[in-house]
């Protein structure tokens, strides 16, 4: 458990308008602070915060609170998870106390199935890095895209060794359960129809690259992975199936390393996949996110509209892009933003 003396100092440091601002866009409206509502799909903003009181109000749907109580309310974390990423925010260091057993039996499942998910991103990366394969195939592939290790490095980027069950088998050493690893789509679990009763496991991202995804808060939500072999067979991109923590719908890949930018530059560029919202944060573009695998959908349109009401879409100048953008210019005039096609 978390130290009172822990708590207390996150308390007094944690400023509401500062973890606020990196969720939604906020204005200065007399002494207090307003932005459009991130939990309603409203046009004119009632959303107020109170730097003052320390305290916010969304108008629009009734709910307010303190800073912890908007973690809670806008990530879904627990009171724990919310006191450690602010604690992480400003840099205080947590004092624990010890728990019993029967405490960390009641971690939820949540808060396991993301611990398992950070664990694959650092897993993926340390292999990128570490291992021979990792750098012969997979970080030769991200330099020969023109990424730089400083790059490769900040968005988590790793690669996934050609072998049937390499990460599940130590993951398992390790003690984290089949049963999340499973749940989170890292690991493929079927009957062996040669001996009933056993279980054969297989690792999801076999011989790829990974471009994890990433929060609004900057947690591991999930995974891209992109295959280098010449499998015909298999899909060239992959991602992690629905879970209780990865809604494909409603995530934005790069938002968590985009949304500063894109506040402070009031414009949000849209891209279709992975590599293109690299490639432009490389260059100096960092007010960049990409669909990834999905039509753009209402949902990822309202996280863009909680930063911006500006929207400039870049996708692909073939058919299909220009198809994509034109469905997404629909959904991004619905919602009364304002849109500008690249090609």
């Amino acid at each position: 458990m978390i130290s009172k003396s822990t708590i207390d100092q996150v308390y007094e440091t944690a400023r509401v308008e500062e973890v606020i601002g990196d969720f939604v866009s906020l204005k200065k409206s007399g002494s207090n602070f307003k932005g459009l509502s991130p939990f309603t799909d409203e046009r004119t903003p009632s959303f107020m915060v109170s730097p003052v009181k320390q305290i916010w109000k969304d108008f629009s749907s009734g709910k307010g609170g303190n800073v912890v109580a908007f973690l809670m309310e806008h990530e879904h974390f627990t009171y724990p998870e919310a006191i450690k990423y602010l604690a992480k925010k400003y840099q205080i260091e947590i004092e624990e106390t010890e728990q019993t057993d029967e405490q960390k039996e009641q971690a939820n499942e949540r808060e396991s199935l993301y611990l398992v998910s950070e664990f694959a991103q650092e897993y993926y990366q340390n292999i990128l890095w570490d291992s021979e394969p990792g750098k012969a195939v997979g970080l030769s592939y991200f330099k020969e895209r023109g990424f730089t290790e400083e790059t490769i490095r900040h968005f988590g980027l790793g690669y996934g060794l050609d072998e049937w069950d390499a990460f599940t088998t130590h993951a398992l050493e390790k003690g984290y359960q089949l049963d999340y690893l499973e749940k989170t789509g890292l690991t493929i679990v079927k009957d062996d129809p040669r001996n009933p009763g056993i279980k054969r496991k297989f690792d999801r991202f076999k011989g790829r690259v990974l471009f994890p995804i990433h929060s609004l808060s900057g947690r591991v939500l999930g995974f891209g992975g992109r295959i280098l072999g010449n499998d015909k067979k298999a899909a060239k991109y992959l991602n992690s199936p629905e879970s209780e923590i990865y809604h494909k719908s409603k995530v934005l890949y790069g938002i968590y390393y985009a949304k500063q930018a894109i506040a402070k530059e009031d414009n949000c560029y849209l891209v279709e996949g992975y590599t293109d919202v690299i490639q432009m944060y490389q260059r100096g573009i960092h007010n960049v996110v990409a669909s990834s695998g999905t039509a753009l959908t209402p949902d990822q349109i309202r996280i863009i509209n909680r930063l911006t009401r500006n929207i400039t879409v870049l996708f692909d100048g073939d058919a299909a892009g220009l198809r994509a953008s034109l469905r997404g210019v629909d959904l991004i005039l619905e919602q009364g933003m304002n849109v500008r096609i690249c090609t």
